[in-house]
């Protein structure tokens, strides 16, 4: 199968037992060879970092919506330890769901495969599902609902 580039990617508001799984689920994808890509917020992403970082945090990459110092306080600590972290200070001026759709599109730019974790109701996260669709990247959505 060879190692890919993986996005990760979804909601911020996951049970701490989903966390935990997407936590073991990044940590495998990483220990077998794949590099991973997500975003800065809490919740999927956050626990996303967790695994990556605690199998090899040379196959972490993280795409900020804005820059670092826009992020929550809880996510900077985080942030901080992240060798491959890419701010994009040009989106502070823009709205958090703004920047996170321009911050989304470039993750999937960048990835062969988008696992994401999604309410029926995220607009921003289902959005980029299609839009990774027709780059014709593979899509795999778990629905929290």
């Amino acid at each position: 199968m060879g190692s890919k580039r993986i996005a990760v990617l979804g909601s911020r508001h996951v049970p701490i037992t989903h966390q935990n799984l997407i936590e073991m689920m990044t940590y495998a994808l990483v220990l077998s060879g794949n590099r991973v890509i997500t975003s800065g917020a809490t919740g999927t992403n956050s626990a996303a970092i967790k695994g990556a970082m605690r199998a090899d945090p040379n196959f972490l990459t993280v795409i900020l919506p804005q820059s670092l110092d826009r992020q929550p306080s809880e996510s900077r600590q985080q942030l901080e330890k992240v060798m491959h972290l890419v701010e994009n200070s040009s989106n502070d001026h823009l709205s958090l769901a703004e920047a996170s759709y321009q911050c989304n599109k470039e993750i999937i730019s960048r990835c062969q495969q988008l696992v994401c974790f999604a309410f029926h109701d995220s607009g921003i996260l289902l959005q980029t599902c299609k839009d990774a669709e027709d780059q014709r990247k593979v899509v795999t959505l778990f629905y929290f609902d």
